[in-house]
């Protein structure tokens, strides 16, 4: 069986088709599966832009679909980035104006108030419209500074107690991730689906 990932994001695949492996499910990008579009996220919580997602390219391309809609939520900006995560400091910024961003505007913030958390909402929607929605939240806070080498996005300055998202091995990510969280909870209910 094939699903469609709403994704072009290599990372994001691989931690998906791990998942679907043990279902015997090939995972299919847009670019494999021929699908050039730019989906407008204009939902206002993670949930609503992972439906909007995978009910889009479910659409086209009558396969089962899977979309990540994740972001990292910062107590002391109200929230902020959230659903804003990937364009925090414009529509075209990198990972590196992003942090610099988040940087400065916790430049004043002690360490006991950058509590921060990332969250994963992961949406399975099939081609008949039945779907289901997974929240995954990891709690941490943010550093003063970059920190490590690996990862991806914020993963330099995301902490959890000591160590950073970029410090750890992909499996030690996995096991405390919020995408890994939000996975597993798909795990349990794709049967239902299939």
């Amino acid at each position: 069986m094939v699903f469609a990932v709403a994704t072009n994001n290599q990372k994001k695949l691989k931690e998906i088709q791990r998942i679907l492996d043990s279902f015997g499910i090939t995972a299919k990008t847009l670019k494999e599966l021929n699908i050039s579009i730019e989906i407008e996220e204009n939902g206002t919580t993670f949930e609503e832009n992972a439906v909007i997602k995978a009910k889009t390219i479910a659409e086209i391309c009558g396969l089962p679909t899977i979309s990540d809609d994740s972001g990292l939520e910062v107590d002391a900006l109200n929230g902020a980035p959230g659903v804003y995560t990937a364009r925090f400091a414009g529509e075209q910024a990198t990972d590196d104006e992003n942090i610099d961003k988040l940087l400065a505007e916790l430049a004043d913030v002690e360490k006991e108030k950058r509590t921060a958390r990332f969250v994963s909402a992961v949406c399975l929607y099939m081609p008949d419209g039945r779907n289901t929605v997974c929240r995954g939240t990891c709690e941490g806070w943010i550093g003063f500074e970059r920190i490590g080498d690996g990862g991806f996005g914020y993963d330099p300055v995301f902490m959890v107690e000591e160590t950073s998202y970029s410090q750890m091995t992909a499996e030690a990510k996995d096991a405390i991730s919020h995408r890994g969280s939000a996975l597993r909870q798909l795990k349990e209910k794709i049967g239902e689906f299939i």
